[in-house]
């Protein structure tokens, strides 16, 4: 009787936790235009690059085409002069020849992460006080940096981010993939929100105060982390300035992706939060609907007196639909448009897959990232492992 209540217990936790997430995300102005600054400062963009795909052009022209009133600088990034993203940039150079932007080679390793050790090259480059770091497979709509730009001069205000959106996805594991980013992830940034002070950033697009990049000790500080956006969030709030978010989406458009790679990347996504926010990660498993609800009915099934047998399946499904709305109408504010019917039983698997993942992230430390295995530190720091 009392696993009967735990369990029971913990899944009327799990589906009041999913309401109030709906409901955090419900009251966050996304898409709300912002009324932009009449005065903006110059900007530098960063832009660290690897590879191209389809995608690649288009999301780096969305960039060059913004409409914005003060100077612009931006830094391409390669590490590699044979990289076959090199023709693409040059093609766009000499579309926007009245740009102030050039293509860098960065080929020094100066840590495990590349993206960062590319950003440490290009930092004595920058000409302006106001920064922006973007990944490479990023898309912004039309407007973006006069709203960013707008929110970061507010009093107090030093680093700006922005909620993105998984765009492309094409096969079964990408769309688990998305459900997780389009369905869940804002949202619980909204729900965390609600409760504390943002001190973490979103990696897709980080806009921040050069000045206060360089009291942190510059990216040099975040070269040893996988989660720099974390990281990096993180010291900016020690500052003492805040974290904003724009009301405008990005785009993120991904190369194909297999199951295990799929698996693979939500396992060391799992684990690297664990190491970064031990104690939010582990309550994140109150929101695990399937372990609660499923426990609950496997309790009642093996009682010699249980109660009645429509308690626990009536909570099940209370559980399934209530999850099923929350996910269709993240995606629909998210992204404008609805999730297709067809996807629609993906919202149970990668609910499924998520229990895995969280139980998982506690049974080791060790990672794969770009081919080498690495040990997760307390903090998220990386210690290589080959």
């Amino acid at each position: 009787m009392t696993l009967l209540c735990f369990f029971g217990g913990l899944t009327l936790l799990s589906l009041g936790l999913n309401i109030w997430q709906r409901l955090a995300a419900r009251s966050f102005a996304l898409h709300q235009p912002v009324a932009t600054a009449k005065k903006l400062p110059p900007v530098t963009l960063l832009k660290p690059l690897k590879g191209c795909d389809e995608y690649t052009a288009e999301c780096l022209r969305s960039w060059l085409t913004q409409d914005y009133p003060a100077p612009v600088q931006v830094l391409f990034g390669i590490v590699d002069e044979a990289d076959p993203v090199r023709p693409v940039v040059q093609a766009l150079l000499a579309e926007f020849p009245g740009l102030d932007a050039r293509l860098v080679v960065c080929p020094l390793c100066l840590g495990p992460n590349p993206k960062i050790s590319t950003l440490m090259q290009l930092e004595p480059l920058i000409a302006h006080e106001a920064v922006v770091i973007s990944d490479a497979d990023v898309k912004v709509p039309p407007g973006y940096l006069a709203e960013a730009m707008t929110i970061l001069h507010r009093d107090r205000v030093g680093l700006v981010n922005s909620f993105y959106r998984y765009a492309n996805p094409h096969n079964h594991a990408m769309w688990l993939e998305a459900i997780a980013v389009n369905a869940d992830f804002w949202s619980q940034v909204c729900q965390s929100n609600s409760l504390r002070t943002m001190k973490f950033a979103l990696g897709a697009v980080m806009n921040l105060h050069r000045q206060t990049l360089r009291e942190i000790g510059g990216f040099r500080v975040l070269v040893d982390y996988l989660a720099d956006d974390n990281r990096l969030g993180l010291l900016f709030h020690h500052t003492g300035r805040r974290i904003e978010l724009t009301r405008k989406v990005v785009d993120c458009y991904a190369r194909p992706e297999t199951f295990r790679e799929m698996w693979t990347h939500q396992l060391r996504w799992a684990r690297t939060i664990r190491a970064c926010e031990p104690v939010p990660y582990f309550l994140s498993g109150l929101t695990h609907w399937p372990l609660w609800a499923g426990g609950f009915l496997t309790v009642t099934l093996g009682l010699a007196a249980p109660p009645p047998l429509w308690v626990p399946v009536g909570l099940l499904l209370a559980c399934l639909l209530v999850r099923d709305h929350v996910a269709r109408a993240n995606w629909r504010q998210l992204t404008g448009k609805e999730l297709p019917s067809g996807r629609r039983a993906a919202i149970g698997e990668r609910d499924l897959l998520g229990v895995l993942w969280w139980a998982l992230a506690f049974s080791g430390n060790t990672i794969t990232w770009h081919g080498r295995r690495y040990r997760i530190l307390k903090g998220g720091r990386l210690e290589p492992l080959d």
